[in-house]
């Protein structure tokens, strides 16, 4: 097994050598992958970045378009025709249309080239023909990267540390039915399916429950996302307690071949095939999302970003990354939805995401890989407001209201200037925020003019951080 792992990380491994050596000789390919836990909207970061490269009037802050360098931009066939294909089209017509609705979320894998055209910049530039750069952006769960932890745990490893975390304050009451059968169960009687359906039923409910109650940490990923493993034997297992002795038909001992089987089949393809291929990666955040869901849901967040992020190998880029394993070496962090916040939040947004991550993006600067933090809105659905009451001036956003269609005004609450008045509530385990509170809204997508392109928030600044070095 080992062997057979060891001589595919390397055939892949020289699979991407050759690739990019031929690559010297032919036009160069940015893999850009595009994650985020859920509601941190993945699709729509895509679709409108895809939609405002190909028409570029509302780039200004890439420069490579502000300086007219983006001589065409066209889409390509699949690169990988083993990869669904991002359904671009799709979601456009769903952004654009005269009733717009926001697309549907990422539950699968999705690969898509954008091609671009490049005059060439610098000195010698008059001597230089065009070029073509082109984008392969591959869009994931992000809870798939959950699972990539996973791989250095072992069964008992792994069952004492999803346990821990179901007791704990901000999980407990979500997990009681699944705890209380994990409590009463003898991990070291023999192995009925009935048994380990029931357990594998209320583990995965646990985790939904979690999940829709805000919280990030949700592995293994794929118990919310099974596809086409639904029901099959690597889906149906849960953390146990270690029996007192487990023989060679226990639940325990079947549980943990179910789980080495589930990193074997799930998790290590998903690595070697897509994940360590990247070169660049957005992390887009849902924070503010978080903090109106409350402390506790901000440290659940600041727990998986930690655990997402320590699955990056970052570092400089090198011709011997082929070779040694491909290092992405840009990572960006977005907090999305930037717009459900007037301009004068953005800053505050955008340090708290900072220091959301700031262990992780750390490591990683200290790899070799440069790292960046934005507030981004992937499409701008609120304009602005100031409107004064009982002597007080206050900053809204208005849009229109996801679930009832009216126009609505919102003031969600000020953000803090220093983020660790948050974080240290979320540390300590607050059950709610002390002198303050914050709302949360679902804005629906604006209306669009005849001829607009998607409104956006940075996401110019976005592209230039991401792809700009390699347009020149």
């Amino acid at each position: 097994m080992d062997l057979d792992r060891w001589t595919g990380g390397l055939a892949s491994r020289l699979g991407d050598m050759v690739e990019d050596v031929t690559g010297v000789f032919r036009e160069p390919v940015v893999r850009l992958g595009v994650t985020g836990l859920s509601r941190a909207g993945k699709t729509v970061f895509i679709t409108s970045l895809v939609a405002n490269l190909l028409e570029r009037g509302r780039m200004p802050q890439l420069r490579a378009a502000a300086e007219g360098r983006i001589l065409a931009a066209f889409l390509q066939p699949q690169p990988d025709p083993t990869i669904p294909r991002f359904a671009f089209e799709d979601h456009l017509d769903s952004l654009s249309g005269p009733n717009p609705t926001w697309p549907q979320s990422t539950r699968s894998i999705s690969t898509l080239r954008l091609s671009l055209r490049i005059a060439p910049s610098g000195l010698f530039s008059g001597l230089a023909g065009t070029g073509a750069v082109h984008i392969d952006i591959v869009d994931y769960p992000g809870e798939w990267l959950l699972d990539l932890p996973l791989m250095s745990q072992s069964f008992a490893e792994w069952s004492a540390t999803a346990l821990a975390a179901a007791r704990s304050p901000a999980r407990e009451s979500h997990a009681a039915a699944w705890l209380a059968e994990a409590d009463a169960t003898d991990s070291g009687r023999a192995l009925t399916e009935t048994t380990a359906r029931k357990l594998a039923a209320t583990f995965t409910a646990y985790l939904s429950t979690a999940r829709l109650a805000g919280l990030s940490s949700v592995a293994p990923g794929r118990f919310l996302m099974p596809g086409d493993l639904e029901g099959s034997p690597a889906l149906t297992f849960s953390p146990l307690l270690p029996p007192d002795r487990a023989g060679s038909d226990s639940l325990w001992r079947a549980f943990e071949a179910r789980f080495e089987a589930y990193k074997r089949v799930v998790v290590e393809p998903f690595f070697r095939n897509h994940f360590a291929r990247l070169d660049r990666q957005v992390v887009l955040v849902d924070a503010l999302g978080a903090i109106a869901d409350g402390p506790r849901a901000v440290d659940d967040l600041r727990t998986a970003m930690a655990e997402i992020l320590s699955c990056y190998r970052p570092g400089a880029r090198s011709w011997l990354a082929p070779i040694l394993g491909r290092k992405i070496d840009k990572i960006l962090f977005c907090a999305t939805k930037a717009d459900h916040l007037h301009h004068s939040q953005h800053p505050q947004l955008a340090a708290f995401t900072e220091a959301l991550v700031r262990e992780a993006r750390d490591r990683a600067q200290f790899s070799g890989a440069t790292t960046g933090a934005l507030s981004i809105a992937s499409v701008r659905a609120t304009v602005e407001q100031t409107v004064e009451r009982d002597g007080r001036t206050f900053d809204l956003v208005r849009g229109r209201s996801l679930d009832t269609g009216e126009e609505i005004a919102l003031f969600p609450g000020k953000l803090p200037a220093d983020p660790a008045e948050l974080l240290a509530a979320a540390r300590q385990g607050a059950g709610t925020w002390l002198d303050a509170g914050y709302a949360n809204t679902r804005f629906a997508p604006p209306r669009l003019k005849g001829g607009e392109g998607l409104p956006h928030i940075r996401l110019d600044r976005a592209a230039e951080f991401l792809i700009g070095d390699r347009l020149r």
